[in-house]
């Protein structure tokens, strides 16, 4: 079984495999009581938004790992993939700048990584 932050960074590799833009991992371990980590990007269209979910979904199937809740639709411009310590956000890049999680999240670390 893998760790959070693993689980976190296979996620981030699957959307970059997908050419999700802005990739980042934000590590919000003492910050948030809920999940220790979010993967947040963005997708250009419906079908790349619903590309990028099915590519995380599969890859973290491959390590064992199952979605616990899965909201939202390609269609709504946002999906959010639960984890458990990790949250996946995918927006569109309108949705992304009006949720703005990084800024609300403004105290969590980001994980630079070349994904």
């Amino acid at each position: 079984m893998i760790g959070g932050r693993e689980l976190a960074m296979t996620a981030a590799r699957a959307a970059a495999k997908k050419k999700a833009i802005d990739v980042q991992v934000l590590d919000l371990q003492g910050i948030f009581p809920v999940a220790d980590y979010f993967v947040i990007c963005s997708g250009r269209n419906i079908p790349q938004i619903a590309a990028i979910a099915r590519e995380i979904q599969d890859d973290l199937a491959k390590e064992g790992q199952r979605v616990y809740r899965r909201q939202g639709t390609p269609e709504s411009e946002w999906v959010l993939m639960d984890y458990g310590d990790v949250i996946v956000h995918i927006f569109s890049e309108q949705m992304r700048q009006f949720y703005n999680l990084e800024h609300l999240w403004g105290d969590a670390k980001v994980i630079s990584q070349n994904f």
